[in-house]
Formats: C-alpha cells, sequence, structure tokens
C-alpha cells in the first residue's frame, strides 16, 4: 500500500511540473455595442459578449475585461488598459459585437456615440482595426482578434461624401496580419454581410461559444467548426472567414486536458491471458497459458485450474466405472451365477462406489480450492482498480474540466434551430475492449471460434489458427449478419467467442448459389430439367403397316364406296402404298 501510495504522489508532482501549459497566461477584452445613439438599436451585440465572457471565463482565462455600450472615449481607454494587460500575456483576444465599418480599403469598428456624417468623421469617431492589433501586439505565443461586426452598415446610406474617390465598402474588407501567430475571423468574409439573428445570439457567437473553447481543440479547425454551423444555420448565406496564419503546432485557446495514467503493470499482460483462458476454460487453454507463463502467481492460479478440470474428469470416469460394475453385478445375480462370481462383482461394484464417492468429494475440494483463489484474486485486486480511477477522477477535478457546451449562452437556440436527425434501427454490437493477448494463446482462441462457427453452421472451413483478414473474413461477416450486429468484427476476442456460445446449431442457414439446390444440408448443383421426347411421325408406310396390322384399311382409305375395293384388288402391295398416301376417291 505505501509502495503504491507513493507511485502516485510521484506521478501528480511530475504531472504539475511538467505542464507548460499550466503557467500560461491568458487575457482577453471583450466588448459588446448595441445601443447605438444615431442610428437603430441592435438586438444581439450586448447578449453575444455576454456569453462570450462566460465562455472565456469557464476556459480558465486569467483576465476576461467585459465592456457594453462604449462611446469613443471609453473604447480608447478600455484598449489603452488592455494593451498593459497583454503586454507579459502568452495569449491575447479581443472580442468585438457591434457595427463596423471599411473605408477606402480599413476597417474600423463603431462606438455607441458615432454620428459619422461625412466619411472624413471615421477618423475621429470609429475605432481603427489596426490599433486594435497593436494593443495585442505583445503577446507572446496568440494574438487573436474576432470581430462580429460585419452588420449592414446604417451608416453608408447618409455618410456624405468629402472626396468621390473615397470607397466605403460593404461589410468589413480583407485584411492581411504583419505580426506571425496572429488571427483574425470575421463573422463573414470580405465584402458581405453577417446577419444579427432571430434568437438571443447572432449565428457567428452561438458557434464560438460552442466550438472555441474546447480542451486541446487546435483554433483552425475549431473556426472550421464554426464555418459549418454557421453555414448551416444560414442555408449558406453567411460564411465566416479567418486571415492570417500559424505555425504547424496545435494552437488551442484552451489546453488540452491533463491525463494521468496509472503506473505501468508488468503482470498485464499475463493477466489478460488468464482471464482470456478462464473464458475458454479448457485444459488446452490452461497448458497453452502455462507454456507462455510456467512460473508465478498467475502461473499457480492456472495449476489449480487445471487440477479443477483433472477433479472433474476423473469424477465422469469414476461415475461411468461404478454404473459399469452396478449392472455386472445386477446381470450375474438376474442369471442365478454361481456365488464367488456374485460375490466378486458386488465386491467390485463397491469398490467402484467408494472411488466415485472419493471423485466427487475430491472434484468438490478442487473447486472450493479454485473459488476461494479466484475470490483472493479478486479481492487483491480490486483497490489498485479502484485508486486508479479515484485518481482519474481527481485530475479531471484539478483541470477544472466541467465545461459544457450546453451551458454556453445561446447554444440553445443553435440547437433549436437543427434538423433533427432521423433515428437509426438499433442493432446489436459486440462490447468494445478486445483484450491484447500472447499470440500463443491467440491461436487457441482462433481454434475455439471456429469450432464455435462450424457448430452454428456459418463455417465450414479446417479448424487451424489462421485469421483471414479483411474482405477474405466472409464467415464472421456471415455470423455478423444474421446476428444482427453493427459491423463484422476485424479480428477474434473472447466477446466473440461468447457471443458465438449463445447461438443455437444451425444458426447460419445454409446459403446455396443461384445453381445449386439444398439437399440434406449440403448444396449441390441444380439438375438441369428433362425435356418430354416428342415422337416422331409415323412415316406413310408405318401407318399403312399399322392399319394393315390392326384392319383399318377401311378407315384409312377413307368411306367412298368402292375406293377400298378398287385398292384390294391389285394386292396388299398396292394397298399399303395407297393408305400411305392417303388418298381420296
Amino acid at each position: 500500500m505505501r509502495r503504491f501510495g507513493a507511485i502516485i504522489i510521484a506521478v501528480w508532482v511530475s504531472w504539475f511540473s511538467s505542464d507548460p501549459a499550466l503557467a500560461e497566461k491568458r487575457v482577453a477584452l471583450v466588448i459588446g455595442n448595441s445601443a447605438y445613439e444615431n442610428v437603430a438599436r441592435l438586438g444581439n451585440p450586448a447578449n453575444d459578449a455576454t456569453a462570450m465572457t462566460a465562455t472565456l471565463k469557464e476556459a480558465g482565462f486569467d483576465v476576461v475585461d467585459s465592456r457594453r455600450n462604449l462611446n469613443i472615449a471609453d473604447m480608447r481607454r478600455a484598449f489603452r488598459d488592455f494593451s498593459d494587460k497583454a503586454r507579459d500575456a502568452d495569449v491575447a483576444v479581443v472580442y468585438f459585437a457591434g457595427h463596423g465599418i471599411e473605408v477606402d480599403g480599413a476597417n474600423y469598428v463603431i462606438p455607441v456615440d458615432a454620428a459619422l456624417e461625412r466619411d472624413l468623421d471615421v477618423y475621429d469617431e470609429a475605432f481603427p482595426l489596426d490599433r486594435i492589433l497593436a494593443t495585442i501586439e505583445p503577446a507572446k505565443q496568440l494574438r487573436l482578434v474576432i470581430l462580429d461586426a460585419c452588420r449592414l452598415n446604417p451608416f453608408a446610406k447618409t455618410m456624405k461624401r468629402t472626396i468621390g474617390s473615397r470607397a466605403v465598402g460593404r461589410g468589413l474588407a480583407r485584411v492581411e496580419p504583419n505580426s506571425p501567430n496572429t488571427l483574425i475571423a470575421f463573422a463573414s468574409k470580405a465584402d458581405s454581410i453577417a446577419s444579427d439573428g432571430d434568437s438571443k445570439n447572432s449565428p457567428f457567437t452561438s458557434a464560438l461559444v460552442r466550438h472555441i473553447a474546447t480542451p486541446g481543440l487546435d483554433l483552425r479547425k475549431a473556426f472550421g467548426f464554426v464555418r459549418d454551423d454557421v453555414l448551416r444555420s444560414t442555408s449558406n448565406r453567411q460564411e465566416p472567414y479567418v486571415y492570417g496564419s500559424l505555425g504547424g503546432d496545435d494552437v488551442p485557446l484552451v489546453p488540452a486536458k491533463p491525463v494521468l495514467t496509472a503506473p505501468a503493470n508488468p503482470q498485464a499482460d499475463i493477466r489478460r491471458d488468464y482471464e482470456l483462458a478462464l473464458q475458454l476454460g479448457t485444459r488446452e487453454g490452461w497448458n497453452a497459458f502455462l507454456a507462455q507463463s510456467p512460473e508465478g502467481y498467475y502461473a499457480n492460479l492456472a495449476k489449480g485450474q487445471l487440477n479443477k478440470i483433472a477433479s472433474e474428469e476423473a469424477r465422469v470416469v469414476a461415475t461411468e466405472k461404478a454404473r459399469i460394475a452396478a449392472e455386472e453385478s445386477a446381470r450375474l445375480a438376474a442369471e442365478g451365477a454361481r456365488q464367488t462370481e456374485q460375490a466378486k462383482a458386488a465386491a467390485l461394484a463397491r469398490a467402484a462406489e467408494e472411488a466415485r464417492v472419493a471423485a466427487e468429494k475430491a472434484k468438490q475440494v478442487e473447486h472450493a480450492k479454485v473459488a476461494a483463489a479466484e475470490q483472493a484474486r479478486a479481492t487483491a485486486e480490486k483497490p489498485a482498480a479502484e485508486k486508479i480511477a479515484a485518481m482519474k477522477v481527481d485530475a479531471g477535478t484539478v483541470a477544472g474540466i466541467d465545461r459544457t457546451a450546453e451551458k454556453a449562452a445561446g447554444d440553445k437556440a443553435l440547437m433549436e434551430a437543427r434538423p433533427q436527425q432521423p433515428k437509426l434501427p438499433q442493432v446489436a454490437s459486440l462490447p468494445a475492449g478486445t483484450m491484447a493477448v500472447s499470440p500463443l494463446a491467440a491461436g487457441l482462441l482462433i481454434k475455439e471460434i471456429k469450432i464455435e462457427l462450424k457448430r452454428t453452421g456459418c463455417y465450414s472451413g479446417r479448424i487451424d489458427e489462421s485469421w483471414p483478414k479483411g474482405s477474405s473474413n466472409e464467415t464472421v461477416r456471415k455470423f455478423a449478419r444474421y446476428a444482427r450486429l453493427s459491423s463484422a468484427p476485424e479480428e477474434p476476442s473472447a466477446q466473440l467467442l461468447e457471443l458465438l456460445k449463445t447461438k443455437p446449431d444451425g444458426f447460419c442457414p445454409l446459403e446455396c448459389g443461384g445453381r445449386e439446390v439444398e439437399r440434406n444440408g449440403r448444396c449441390i448443383k441444380r439438375e438441369a430439367p428433362r425435356r418430354a421426347m416428342t415422337p416422331k411421325p409415323l412415316s406413310g408406310v408405318a401407318r399403312a403397316d399399322a392399319a394393315y396390322r390392326n384392319g383399318t384399311y377401311r378407315e384409312c382409305m377413307g368411306p367412298q364406296t368402292g375406293c377400298y375395293s378398287r385398292s384390294i384388288k391389285h394386292g396388299e402391295d398396292h394397298a399399303r402404298q395407297w393408305c400411305s398416301r392417303q388418298p381420296s376417291c
């Protein structure tokens, strides 16, 4: 127990001291502008900022500065204060929800007090994207700007142009960050409009809070999931876009969940082989196990299992001998044999019965020994398993992994907007967790599986240790089809063997080809149907001979008067010729 506790402590210490992700400083500034003073109010940005703030806090960010409805002065002050927090940060994130505008290829986010009567006013009344990028420039590992600001710009229609060539674009303009490890995410790609949404949150933010804080998920993949969700929820009308690039390593916004693994157990492979042999329960299985692992704790258990099998076999033999001896004694008594022969037979019957009783007792003793040994094994292995399970639970608690996608604000609306998938019919499946076993035990397992497959009628080949791979494993696919498994097992397993044992003989019906028929449990070639023999028509002479033999010359020659007599008076040969031609008189 002390040794096991020391191992656990060592694992915990190494985990806390070696995980660099725990030392990262992550900061975020979240702004939601809804209450615009000079144009119509936006409904969702404040809600979107609330959902994003909750998501980042649950993700364990060190600083989440959340602001609402900032005018230009407050916005300048907020970014100035945030630049100090980003100076020593590893990850810096800025999220803005509200109106944005593009003028002459430059992007700006709009405070709530902006009027923008002229195009020149954008330089004084709006906040440039370049200034936001400069704010998070000091961050060491990742700089991320998320703009849910591609909505329809209400200032564009009323804004006066001081220079005719100055362009005021639709949506935001394409941007390429100058700094490495910088990403800029738009709710909709350049020069297109994003939807504010009909629910509590915009489609873009609803997808963001679902995916962006997934532990260990690379940001590029997370934004890919966001894109798919938004396209689906907007019927392909809005496509989010990400500008910038990252390196070859995964860059998650939230580090992957730390997982504590149990110390390696050198007896694990032997234990798996032992449990497989225990499921087989045959002398061959235990001999194969002992050939692989002749010494040690599990070898002693295996020898006890062999003694149990031997005691059962001895009991069966002794019972049969006692039955034969009793029948012989009864036969001699019934036939009136000599007293000496009867006495000898009775003595043999008594001895055989005593041997049977002794074998029965020996069997009970061996069964009790094996049951006690298995109980002791289970008791010894249970505390270790419980400690490992408890250690994994504690690791999850320390990591603070309790967040689920359903807790994020706006997720419920997104889930309701998605079409419901049809339910598929339920089919049986094998339990997961195929045991890794030694080659010797695996060969024995394959033999046992083939024996059961042959018994169920699913296999008719040789009983050997080969296991067909891929498309050649037609036998197992046939069994899986009739057993209604979701998929055919690719590898032999104890679970497959146990499932086979539950099926009756002839479980797989005989399948014959198109040119075969089933006969006495075998497929034989179908015989071609015999064509009826059509008798050939008789020749004229043959018909005449037949008429001559049965006396039907008159009918053959016809009913006309004198026709028969005119023919017959010239002789029988002449009559035959006339009859063969069937003339009419």
